[in-house]
């Protein structure tokens, strides 16, 4: 039976530089799929070009990336609960009763985070789904990509949730419209690293999500802002390769995953929504250079 080819996309602005294409034909290739996948800058989703190639009968799906997360909700027949929940949409699906929209960044988030097993976590078991993993999670920034983390934390059932943010309403936000997940975790809102510090309650994290540009901070930022000497810490940003947060945590011996890698883990969900294959995450990695 030969599959019909089909034309991928990233929409986005700024992103000639995208290793998205590259992970995603490399898979392509694997399974000897016909399908292609390719960069489509645009100031928006409602730009007639882009218009046409989300009706055209081989559209195969699509990344969205800044700044579009928010408004791709327009362009949506149905939402999954993760999306409308975090409020962005990172992955379309054509469908039968036309365009899905869902989250994938949340996804790519909990797959790292539930792996992280420390020694001293009494229920390290990322299948239960009844009790709390007693895990403290930090997240570093309220905006897009901060909620997906915290949608994460919450899933994997941690036991408290920080979020520290330099405007501490946009936080405590966040909290008020995760308020009502069944995931019994305690959540705090501190304002900026300096209410963090102030707080004290970076001594009791395990797990802390960057989600801020790595450009905008110093290591003198973080020293001593976390008092564990091992723990999980997975930066989003991709610039520089090595931030200052991870400078700073990785002195303490903590386990590091870095922007590609959040990019990968959510790249391989996004791939099985779009062929329902399981992603060639060997293929996929090996592609950027990341085996």
């Amino acid at each position: 039976m030969t599959t019909e080819a089909k034309t991928l996309h990233i929409f986005g602005t700024n992103i000639s530089k995208s290793l998205s294409p590259t992970i995603h034909n490399a898979a392509f290739a694997h399974h000897s799929l016909p399908h292609t996948y390719t960069i489509e800058e645009c100031a928006s989703l409602s730009d007639p070009r882009i218009q046409s190639l989300l009706r055209s009968s081989s559209f195969g799906g699509a990344s969205v990336t800044m700044p579009h997360k928010l408004t791709a909700f327009d362009h949506c027949a149905s939402t999954s609960d993760s999306a409308n929940r975090i409020g962005a949409i990172n992955t379309l699906i054509p469908t039968s009763t036309g365009i899905r929209g869902d989250n994938t960044d949340w996804s790519g988030l909990y797959a790292l985070i539930t792996e992280y097993e420390p020694s001293s976590n009494p229920n390290p078991n990322p299948d239960s789904e009844s009790e709390s993993k007693d895990l403290v999670g930090l997240v570093i920034g309220a905006g897009g990509a901060a909620r997906a983390a915290v949608y994460a934390m919450l899933q994997a059932r941690f036991s408290r949730v920080i979020i520290a943010n330099r405007t501490l309403a946009k936080a405590e936000r966040i909290i008020a419209d995760f308020a009502d997940l069944e995931s019994g975790a305690e959540m705090r809102a501190v304002q900026g690293l300096e209410g963090l510090r102030a707080s004290g309650l970076g001594g009791d994290v395990d797990v802390v999500i960057g989600t801020i540009p790595g450009t905008v901070t110093t290591e003198k930022d973080f020293e001593g802002l976390l008092g564990k000497s091992g723990g999980l810490c997975v930066e989003m940003a991709y610039t520089p390769k090595v931030t200052p947060l991870m400078r700073v945590v990785g002195k303490q011996g903590w386990v590091v995953r870095d922007g590609l890698e959040v990019l990968l883990r959510q790249a391989f969900v996004q791939y099985g929504l779009w062929t329902g294959r399981g992603a060639p995450e060997g293929v996929m990695r090996g592609a950027i250079g990341e085996d």
